[in-house]
C-alpha cells in the first residue's frame, strides 16, 4: 500500500507547484492601476457606471470610488449615470495604460445630459 500513497503525494505535490506557477504568472503581468472619483456635486441619488472595454466594472456610488489594476494596452473607458434615464448620454475615452503608470479620472456632469471623464493628477505629496 505505501506505492500507492506515494504516487498520490506525487501528484498532489505536481498539482500545488503548477497552481503556484500559474498563480506568479499572473501576477507578473505588466499593468497600471485606474483610479475613478466622482465629483462632488454629481449627484446623490445617481451612481457612476464605468465599463472599461464594454463590461461594467462598478457603479460607483457617493462617498466611493473605483481603484483597480488594468493590463497594459488600449483599453476605452465608458461613463455613464444610473439609473440611466434617456437623456443620460453615455461618453467615452481612449487610455493607453502603461506598465507602473498610475491613472485618475474624475466623472463630472457636462451640460445636463451627459458624465465626461476627465483627466485629474495626484495631488502633490498624496498617493492613493
Amino acid at each position: 500500500m505505501r506505492p500507492r500513497y506515494t504516487s498520490v503525494t506525487i501528484l498532489f505535490l505536481i498539482l500545488v507547484f503548477v497552481c503556484i506557477a500559474s498563480v506568479g504568472t499572473a501576477a507578473a503581468q505588466p499593468g497600471g492601476r485606474l483610479i475613478v472619483l466622482r465629483a462632488p456635486n454629481f449627484g446623490w441619488n445617481l451612481a457612476l457606471n464605468l465599463q472599461v472595454d464594454g463590461r461594467t466594472v462598478a457603479n460607483v456610488v457617493q462617498g466611493r470610488r473605483y481603484d483597480h489594476f488594468v493590463p497594459a494596452g488600449r483599453h476605452v473607458l465608458t461613463a455613464s449615470a444610473v439609473p440611466n434615464y434617456y437623456f443620460y448620454q453615455p461618453t467615452s475615452t481612449v487610455l493607453n495604460v502603461r506598465p507602473g503608470q498610475t491613472y485618475v479620472f474624475t466623472a463630472i456632469w457636462q451640460d445636463t445630459d451627459r458624465v465626461v471623464l476627465v483627466p485629474s493628477a495626484l495631488p502633490p505629496g498624496q498617493a492613493y
